[in-house]
Order: structure tokens, then sequence, then C-alpha cells
């Protein structure tokens, strides 16, 4: 499975520059390739980046997400999301399942990682 490189670059936006509140990943299935399906203004929120994941299709994303400590400090970490929800295709779950560490390894920077297959 080849990772495009335009994930990558976004990715460096989003890690370096924060240009992006994050980035929904999708495998397209006929080139066997990660492609960049949508990405999230600054802005927005984390409902907003939940309203992105399709409700019967994986994908990867990552999303920028910003927190105040008990030290009411300013923290942010890159959270690495595996979509999966129960109703999508059996191959489809396999092929994502497979693929995530070699996607994962493409973007460097990744502090935390959730499997999920609800949006909440």
């Amino acid at each position: 499975m080849a990772v495009n490189d335009e994930c990558k670059l976004k990715f460096l936006e989003l890690n370096a520059k924060r240009n992006h509140r994050f980035i929904v990943f999708k495998i397209e299935e006929n080139a066997q390739e990660v492609i960049v399906e949508k990405l999230g203004n600054p802005g927005e929120t984390y409902g907003d980046f939940t309203k992105c994941l399709p409700a019967n299709e994986c994908r990867y994303a990552v999303f920028d997400y910003d927190f105040t400590t008990d030290e009411n400090c300013q923290k942010s970490k890159i959270v690495f999301f595996a979509w999966s929800p129960d109703t999508s295709r059996v191959r489809s779950k396999m092929l994502y399942a497979s693929s995530k560490d070699k996607c994962k390894r493409m973007l460097d920077g990744i502090q935390v990682e959730f499997a999920s297959n609800r949006s909440e």
C-alpha cells in the first residue's frame, strides 16, 4: 500500500504550521494508495471532524487536539484515528487494518492513537 506524497505534505503543514485542524485520509482501492480526502480549517471543532467520518466506510484521520492542563498550560497533541464502523464492508476493514502501521510510520509526529467505530 502506497501513501500519496500529498498525505505527508499536508500532515507536515498540520504538525509544523497548524494550517489544518484535521485531515481525513482514504484508501483509494483501485490505485492501492492512501490519499487526502478532507482538510479541516484551523477554526473547526472536534464535532466538525466527526461529521466528516462516513457512517459506512473506514478511514484514517489525524486531529490536532488543543487542551489545558491542570497547571493551566495550553497544550496540543496530534491524535491518529483508525475509523472502522461496524457497518463498513469486511474487506474494507481488513484493508485498513493491514495498512494502518505503514500509514502511521509515514506521518511522523503522531502522539496518541485511537481505534474507533463510533463518532462520539
